[in-house]
């Protein structure tokens, strides 16, 4: 049996998961908690790695000075609400995790245990901190964007497909970030002369209806905006976009890599660098409530040339010109 597999088998057990745990743990080990709660792909991967070599140029090596337990979500609320008790108990020095489906289980399990986030698009509205200056409480991290990212979506799509003069926004309404970014488009919208049509993600059936009867009309695109419920429908939402062909833009690049149009977002591998130096201060002995939430400091602009063939586009030289990478 595999490792992974063993340790799964043994986290069932809620009494002898914590005691086997320490039994293995060296002496002077501090110990790091990490909850994605996204499925362990090999873009997750990549970002687990890239905030464990952090770690490691800051002086912490797993399996030598910490012990590193990490737990993969898989865009499940009960497996991530279930991973968040159990990471918790077992007494981490600090948990690092990734979106606001990750921090809410978090915050609900302790409000002792320092957490680091990444990926939040609203931290504030969500009440997982007090202020981005002072956070207040046990909680702090990294913004994935401003709300103003609504309207450069909306604009980068006319730029894209400029006969565009109808969007379906696909959001989360039950996320103050789903609320927020869909209000930003709407005022971008009325500006440039753009019928919206707000489509829900939660319900997957009730999605592909709206998109579905949406994209009966003339002139359609799509934008989808940040949220952890994209994610995990992510292969529905682009079966739907290819479907009715519709020019699309996305939060982030992985639905690019997946044959998705283009996407504009804070490039998330840095977000888990700098992650790693928040772990490190809290280490030290700093204290989340003192650390000020961060905005992303890099963006990235995705380009899928292949898929833009398939809609009837032509990319212009000027976006192509601005593309971080152009996928062919």
């Amino acid at each position: 049996m595999r490792r992974r597999d063993f340790i799964r088998v043994i986290a069932a057990s809620s009494t002898a998961w914590p005691h086997l745990v320490y039994a293995q743990q060296p002496a002077g080990t501090r110990r790091i908690g990490v909850l994605h709660a996204q499925a362990e792909d090999a873009e997750n991967r990549a970002r687990q790695a890239a905030f464990q070599q952090e770690l490691q140029h800051l002086g912490w090596v797993d399996g030598r000075n910490v012990q590193i337990e990490t737990r993969w979500g898989g865009g499940n609320t009960d497996s991530i609400r279930n991973y968040a008790a159990q990471l918790v108990a077992l007494a981490p020095d600090v948990i690092v995790t990734v979106s606001a489906a990750g921090v809410a289980p978090l915050l609900q399990a302790t409000r002792t245990v320092p957490i680091v986030f990444v990926l939040v698009a609203d931290p504030v509205g969500a009440g997982f901190v007090d202020s981005l200056a002072r956070p207040g409480r046990n909680a702090t991290g990294f913004t994935a964007l401003e709300y103003s990212f609504g309207g450069k979506w909306l604009e980068l799509l006319r730029e894209i497909a400029p006969n565009v003069t109808r969007v379906a926004v696909i959001r989360d309404p039950t996320d103050s970030a789903g609320i927020g970014l869909f209000s930003a488009v709407q005022s971008a919208a009325s500006t440039a002369g753009v019928e919206l049509r707000p489509v829900d993600v939660r319900d997957v059936v009730e999605m592909d209806r709206a998109i579905g009867s949406f994209a009966r009309g003339p002139n359609c695109g799509l934008i989808v905006t940040a949220s952890a419920v994209a994610f995990v429908h992510r292969d529905e939402v682009l079966a739907q976009a290819a479907r009715y062909k519709l020019p699309a833009v996305y939060f982030a690049r992985n639905f690019v890599d997946a044959g998705g149009l283009a996407s504009y977002g804070p490039l998330s591998i840095d977000q888990f660098r700098r992650a790693a130096g928040y772990v490190d201060r809290i280490l030290k002995g700093e204290t989340p409530a003192d650390l000020p939430v961060q905005a992303p400091t890099k963006y990235e602009l995705v380009i899928n040339l292949k898929t833009a063939k398939t809609l009837g586009l032509i990319i212009s030289p000027s976006i192509l010109a601005r593309a971080d990478e152009v996928i062919e």
